[in-house]
């Protein structure tokens, strides 16, 4: 039988499991484009295969060759959900009727293998017998070779072989210790800390024109102590946790049967597909947001002056020579904004692997939307409710970054002696009706705008995040409760020094904040428990 000018053979329904079924149809060659004579074209080779898979539009990450040759081999290896939707693909002749008929067969066919495995494991030393040479050997190298080291020894000039950018920001979150990448954050802003010590900016106040004396010292600066001491700290420890739980945990249970090296496979391809994305963030991270920055607000005016950007700690050897010099001030700068890029990189990265991982759970939903057992729904509601928080709590962190830093540029050119007076100073004059602290001088401010960015790519995750996983009707209260404090945040930071007594929204907002931080299911965890031991009982 013959459909869009391909070999098609019907679902056979005869009880087969996924290995015998699959041997059949690989030497039919099912699903291959006839020849020029119409005449089958021969049987399915793991390289034909594994191209033609990959060859199809919706399919972005392709499927990777050891996969697939792992299907021609005789061992106790079946077949991912997400891979049985393709094959099903390749099988159905591009036909949506046969291919949901060929999805049907292959997801039974799949069930028997891994009831057929599970018998095998209960007969425990007999197995061995069964099983042919060639399939023990196979399956001892599938489960004690990294998945990287198979990739490289399948195609030796493939693109694996190749430095990735994307494979190795990946590799921050989701390799070694989760302690890693915070404590580096914080050793880093410690050590500048110690340096503004030696160089004496720690705590240093100037005159400005109009007679307000500032404190512009280094410790002061809330956007260098709180963002990098406490906020990214605690960003990267989230996305960590989240990363490597959906790596190591989520991901293999949900869509290969607990098929560890499957499931690494396809999560480093759904990594490499965004590689452009890491390209492009390391580009406006490094290049514009670090080096050109440096140039343009600290070595210039450094050097020849001017700028009319509000003196802080990186322009004081201008007004203040005799507390530092030029040359110490150039070299102090240069590396606090080194690391200063690196570290908003890698919290663009972040905001990518929570992308990655909301983009993955709901496409793994679609794929197995047809699956109505209650223990697998109960699993990825479960999934979709512990990623949904960890991207409620790294939003709230990335929007309080965003608020400390528009609340350190506009403090430069307010009236206020220092970040706490000010605020103070703000707060008591929405009751008195003053508002001399908000009465500054106008100066350019580019940190408005890199804060204003940071907001908003941080909302697009949550936003996408709600919209993917958030229309579980168990969860619509929860997720009403984090927009709120989401809202709520934003209006504080986008009404930041707009009108006298701002802070108190502000400090409304920052409380709901620390709450969401510590109680991300908004006080609907022990429901949630209770909910479920009583459908238990």
């Amino acid at each position: 039988m013959f459909r869009n000018e391909k070999l098609f053979l019907p679902p056979p329904r005869d009880g087969s499991d996924f290995k015998e079924l699959f041997k059949r149809l690989a030497a039919a060659g099912a699903g291959r484009l006839l020849d020029k004579d119409g005449f089958p074209a021969g049987p399915w080779t793991p390289e034909l295969l594994a191209e033609a898979i990959s060859l199809i539009d919706s399919n972005r990450v392709g499927v990777d060759l050891r996969t697939v040759q792992l299907w021609f081999q005789e061992n106790e290896k079946g077949i991912s959900t997400a891979n049985i939707r393709w094959l099903a693909r390749i099988l159905g002749c591009d036909d949506p009727v046969a291919t949901s008929e060929w999805q049907m067969e292959l997801s039974e066919a799949q069930s028997r293998l891994s009831a057929k495995r599970r018998e095998w494991k209960r007969a425990g030393g007999s197995v061995a017998q069964e099983i042919p040479d060639t399939a023990v050997t196979a399956t001892i190298d599938d489960e004690t070779d990294p998945p990287v080291e198979l990739t490289l020894d399948t195609d030796p000039k493939g693109p694996s072989r190749r430095f990735s950018l994307a494979r190795e920001s990946e590799a921050f979150f989701s390799r070694g210790s989760p302690l890693n990448l915070p404590a580096s954050v914080f050793a880093g802003v410690t050590a500048l800390g110690f340096l503004s010590y030696l160089t004496g900016i720690h705590s240093v106040t100037y005159g400005r024109a109009d007679g307000v004396v500032k404190q512009v010292g280094f410790l002061w600066t809330a956007n260098w102590t709180f963002v990098f001491m406490i906020f990214l700290p605690l960003f990267f420890a989230f996305v960590t946790e989240l990363v490597t739980f959906w790596k190591d945990e989520g991901r293999p249970k949900l869509v290969a049967q607990g098929d560890k090296m499957e499931s690494d496979h396809a999560w480093a391809r759904t990594v490499q597909a965004s590689s452009y994305s890491y390209w492009a963030v390391f580009l406006i991270c490094v290049v514009f947001a670090g080096l050109l920055q440096w140039i343009g607000v600290s070595l210039i005016p450094l050097l020849k002056g001017g700028g009319n950007y509000a003196t802080d700690w990186g322009s004081l050897a201008i007004v203040r020579p005799e507390v530092i010099s030029v040359p110490e001030a150039v070299v102090f700068t240069g590396l606090a904004y080194l690391y200063m890029c690196l570290c908003f990189y890698l919290f663009f990265v972040g905001l990518i692997l929570l992308y990655t991982v909301i983009h993955d759970l709901w496409s793994i939903g679609e794929a197995v939307s047809n699956r109505p057992e209650v223990d697998y729904q109960h699993e990825l509601y479960e999934a979709s409710l512990r990623v949904m928080r960890a991207i409620f709590r790294c939003t709230v962190l990335g929007l309080l970054i965003a608020i400390v830093m528009k609340l350190q540029s506009a403090y430069l050119t307010s009236r206020g002696e220092n970040i706490v007076s000010w605020l103070v100073g703000d707060m008591s004059s929405a009751f008195y009706g003053r508002n001399d602290v908000s009465a500054g001088i106008i100066y350019r401010r580019p940190t408005h705008y890199s804060s204003l960015l940071i907001a908003i790519s941080t909302c697009v995750v949550f936003v996408y995040g709600s919209i993917r996983l958030g229309v579980e009707r168990r969860f619509c209260m929860s997720l009403w409760r984090m927009s709120a404090i989401v809202a709520v945040l934003v209006a504080s930071y986008l009404l930041i020094d707009a009108f006298a007594g701002f802070s108190i929204l502000l400090g409304v907002g920052v409380l709901f904040a620390i709450y969401g931080l510590f109680d991300p299911g908004l006080g609907r965890g022990q429901a949630s428990k209770l909910g479920n031991n009583q459908s238990v009982s």
